[in-house]
């Protein structure tokens, strides 16, 4: 078993297989990476979709109220087949021999994160839960594993997220320009690198809701029909409600300095529940309270910056699923005019394939041996290795 995982990390160019569900829980990212020298170049991606049913199970899963034990057990050992079905089926497509994967990283599906914690013993223990057993992907693809990033991070007092600006310093630090990579998910998330800088110099952190609260609105009003505001084609036709969105605006979490992470317990199901209760009591027509809501991820954004970083960056450069959301993207101009935006596709990593790109990265240096957390963004009290290895 150790001459196995030496050899891989022995490896100066290794082909590795990143996978990411978000906390949207809409399918399975894959990507295939090859890693030569810490030079990143992405040979295939696919998104694949959970049917419906599986994604109205895991959000149950997420919901203290809904969730049960026999559930999470099963789901946990479902998305495991779910996940190696996404390799095998990747690699299939895309040509390439699954015989030529070095390794696999998988984050797994989140169904709780409690970074601040609940007191145990006098002190807080801070506990996260993702699933996708990475024990049913390694047998089932013959390819070592890595999974299971956040607790690490946890057990060395941080709060087991952002994970992914380890991967973006790789991919994007410059030596003159100041970058803002801004993943738009399920949830928001900023790594920001000072042009020139070294590890110790990343700040990131999670400005808000991304797409949750949309997507929320979206399914509510469609009766669960739709599950996002394609294009943000609802919202173009609505008017912001500024009161509203002064409400929103007033939430604890964008008050609160980094490093800080957040999820569906502070916006999910019971939060997007209640803002669409208040709209209602003042009569806000679908696509006003959408428009509203598509300016709550804008602006939170914007006030995270101004508030939170030491300057303006030089480029902001968005991926995840909300850098599809035109008009989402349009608020986000008009909120910050000073800045030129960008997106990963212009550096050849297509927006919608960067998170499970990151965990490729990722795994290649807990495989590596080389500290991949970035204490400065998750408050640890030091670098260490993330993830747990499974061994074909």
């Amino acid at each position: 078993m150790r001459r196995q995982i030496r050899n891989i990390a022995g490896k100066e160019k290794m082909r590795v297989v990143g996978l990411m569900s978000g906390t949207s829980a809409d399918g399975v990212d894959a990507a295939v990476v090859e890693i030569d020298r810490g030079k990143v170049r992405l040979l295939a991606f696919e998104t694949f979709a959970y049917p419906a049913s599986l994604q109205r199970e895991i959000l149950g899963l997420s919901r203290p109220e809904s969730a049960r034990l026999d559930d999470i057990c099963h789901y946990n050992f479902v998305l495991g087949e779910v996940f190696a079905d996404a390799v095998v089926k990747l690699c299939s497509k895309s040509g390439i021999s699954l015989g030529s994967i070095d390794l696999i990283g998988s984050h797994g599906q989140t169904i709780y994160h409690q970074p601040c914690g609940k007191r145990y013993g006098g002190r807080p223990v801070r506990s996260t839960l993702q699933i996708g057993e990475p024990s049913v992907i390694a047998h089932r693809t013959g390819v070592t594993t890595v999974a299971d990033f956040r607790p690490r991070d946890m057990a060395a007092g941080g709060q087991g997220a952002p994970l992914v600006p380890f991967a973006d310093y790789i991919l994007f630090k410059h030596k003159r320009l100041t970058r803002a990579i801004q993943n738009i998910g399920g949830i928001a998330n900023v790594t920001f690198l000072p042009g020139g800088c070294t590890q110790d110099d990343i700040i990131a952190f999670d400005t808000g809701p991304g797409n949750m609260v949309i997507d929320g609105i979206i399914r509510i009003i469609s009766g669960g029909r739709r599950h996002c505001d394609s294009g943000g084609k609802m919202a173009a036709r609505g008017i912001v409600y500024k009161r509203l969105l002064d409400e929103m605006l007033r939430h604890p979490f964008f008050r609160r300095r980094p490093p800080k992470s957040t999820g569906r317990e502070e916006f999910g199901a019971d939060f997007t529940e209640r803002i669409y209760r208040r709209a209602g009591k003042r009569g806000l027509a679908d696509a006003d309270i959408v428009a509203t809501v598509t300016a709550l991820t804008a602006k939170s954004i914007a006030q995270a910056y101004r508030r939170f970083l030491p300057v303006m960056p030089d480029e902001l450069i968005l991926c995840g699923g909300g850098a599809h959301n035109h008009t989402l993207i349009e608020m986000l101009h008009a909120e910050l005019p000073e800045v030129k935006m960008l997106s990963t596709d212009d550096f050849g990593i297509s927006v919608d394939a960067k998170e499970a790109v990151s965990f490729a990265i990722l795994a290649w240096a807990t495989i590596k041996g080389i500290t991949n957390n970035v204490p400065a963004a998750t408050g640890a009290k030091k670098p260490v290795i993330l993830g747990k290895i499974v061994p074909a």
